[in-house]
């Protein structure tokens, strides 16, 4: 049996950052495009790309590193544009885990990673500064690297600023604990890449349905860019049109997770290529990649016109840092002005 429905896979179950296609759904900017998409979650985040990969599901959710990776293992996907840029990235602790700001201090401690990418990334840093996997203990958490580290099952784990960060700050509120009891080893500075940019989310696609329904492709990036701009535009209301189709968002964890991801959302869902080079030579780093890598991304069916790169990204990383403090300590909706290069 066929279906003229786009298949759309997310890269976990529903979660703040995804408003912008969720939104393009309940407000009809897809019907408005003549598309009809059926938003689907894993059971397993690993799985997204392998099952894009393989034609089963059309389009998706997935960080860059693992594009990149899908790619290297023959799974035909294909980045069209950008959900979430640069994210901060890290190793997350509590201060009374033993783990300081000396990425040496994980010494004999149990890690939590999400997907076999992660254990790379681990052993990799680990070699780095001067140690052995069997220095640690690797627990392989999915997504949910704060319960485990709740719970005492790990005693760091990766995770992101707007999300994991998020979860533990509300746990740590809750036990009349100080928020800042919770840390980051932020990766980007750990393994010196100078960029976050290794798990920004990115909208991916399989390269036969690429080549097939360029004008589907086109109309739906139409579509989420529609509802992008709703979203930052409108970011109240947009997230309580969220929570209408998701009523499992209507919490206060959810709520500072959507203002904290406020000011990574991609404004023209551009692929930076600064971005795909930098995380190009980190993946050949790794070993993930052959020398020979060309990176999987395109900004052909994006049809309007695209910002400048920055003129700093740097600069911007450093701003954002302190705009994230603001937001943690105030709430609200805040984005970064961006210094771009000159057209």
């Amino acid at each position: 049996m066929a279906t003229d429905k786009i298949t759309f896979l997310t890269n976990w179950h529903a979660t703040p950052y995804h408003a912008p296609l969720y939104l393009a759904q309940k407000l009809g900017y897809f019907a408005d495009e003549g598309i009809k998409v059926a938003i689907l979650e894993p059971n397993d985040p690993s799985d997204v790309t392998e099952i894009i990969g393989s034609g089963k599901v059309d389009m998706g959710f997935k960080a860059m590193i693992h594009t990149l990776a899908a790619k290297a293992r023959d799974f035909p996907v294909t980045s069209i544009g950008s959900l979430l840029d640069e994210p901060f990235t890290g190793v997350v602790y509590l201060k009374d885990s033993g783990v300081t700001t000396d990425f040496r201090s994980l010494k004999g401690k149990r890690i939590g990673y999400v997907g076999e990418f992660g254990k790379i990334q681990i052993d990799e840093l680990t070699k780095y500064y001067g140690m052995k996997p069997d220095d640690y203990t690797a627990v392989r958490c999915g997504m949910n690297v704060s319960k485990a580290i709740i719970q005492g099952e790990i005693d760091a784990g990766i995770g992101l600023e707007n999300v994991q960060m998020v979860e533990l700050e509300e746990w740590l509120k809750g036990q009349g604990r100080p928020a800042d009891d919770v840390q980051m080893l932020r990766i980007d500075e750990l393994a010196e890449l100078g960029c976050c940019c290794f798990c920004s989310i990115l909208y991916i696609a399989n390269d036969a349905f690429i080549a097939a329904n360029p004008t589907k492709i086109k109309s739906f990036l139409r579509a989420v860019k529609r509802a992008t701009d709703y979203t930052l535009a409108s970011p109240a209301e947009a997230f309580a049109q969220y929570i209408a189709i998701k009523p499992t968002m209507d919490t206060p964890v959810n709520h500072k997770i959507f203002e904290r991801s406020y000011a990574y959302l991609s404004a023209d869902l551009k692929n930076v290529q600064r971005d795909w080079d930098k995380v190009t030579r980190y993946g050949k780093r790794l070993g993930v990649l052959d020398a020979a890598f060309v990176p999987n991304y395109t900004n052909e069916y994006l049809g309007w016109v695209v910002e400048e790169e920055s003129a700093d990204p740097m600069g911007d990383q450093r701003r954002m840092v302190e705009l994230q403090k603001d937001v943690a300590c105030r709430g609200g909706f805040r984005r970064l002005q961006l210094g771009r290069v000159a057209g």
